[in-house]
C-alpha cells in the first residue's frame, strides 16, 4: 500500500523505492512514547524480503517505546546536491510504515547475518563468531512494509 503523495509528479515508482532501502546506509526509526510523545533515533538496518529489521540494545527507550505502541515509521534519505540558484535541492527519499515486532532464534541471527552482510561483507566468517558470542546482548525487531512511499527530485 502507498502513501498518498502531495506532490505525485516527485513520487517514485516502488521498485525504486526498494533499490533506495536496500542501498541506504542508515534511517530514522520514528516511534511514540506511552505519552504519546514523538521520538526519532537514526540507525542502521537492513532489508531482506518485504522486511525491515535493526538491532537494539536489550533495554531503553525505543524498546519501551515499540513495548507501548508497535507502530512506527521508518525514513530513509539517499543522495541530496543542493541547488543554490534554484533555490531547492536534488533527494531521493523513501518512508515506511508499519509494526514492529521483536524476532527470535533462525530468524534473529538471519537479520543479524543480514547486518553482517550489508555493513561488514569482507568479514562473514568473523561475524558470524561475534553474532554466536554476541548474540543474546542484542534485540533484534523487525518492521513488515504495510504502506511505503518515495518521492526524489533529480
Amino acid at each position: 500500500m502507498r502513501h498518498e503523495l502531495r506532490r505525485k509528479d516527485r513520487g517514485i515508482c516502488d521498485d525504486a523505492a526498494m533499490d533506495l532501502l536496500l542501498r541506504g546506509e542508515y534511517g530514522v526509526l520514528s516511534t511514540l512514547s506511552p505519552d504519546g510523545l514523538p521520538y526519532g533515533i537514526p540507525l542502521s538496518y537492513c532489508l531482506i524480503g518485504n522486511a525491515l529489521y535493526f538491532h537494539s540494545a536489550i533495554e531503553g527507550r525505543k524498546v519501551d517505546n515499540i513495548t507501548s505502541d508497535k507502530r512506527v515509521s521508518f525514513c530513509v534519505v539517499g543522495g541530496t546536491e543542493i541547488l543554490p540558484a534554484k533555490f531547492s535541492t536534488k533527494y531521493e527519499s523513501v518512508i515506511v510504515s508499519g509494526l514492529a515486532e521483536e524476532v527470535f532464534a533462525l530468524e534473529k541471527k538471519c537479520a543479524l547475518r543480514g547486518f553482517v552482510t550489508k555493513y561488514s561483507s569482507q568479514y562473514i566468517k568473523e561475524g558470524e563468531k561475534y553474532i554466536n558470542s554476541d548474540i543474546d546482548k542484542a534485540r533484534v525487531f523487525k518492521i513488515i512494509i504495510n504502506e511505503m512511499s518515495g518521492k526524489a527530485r533529480k
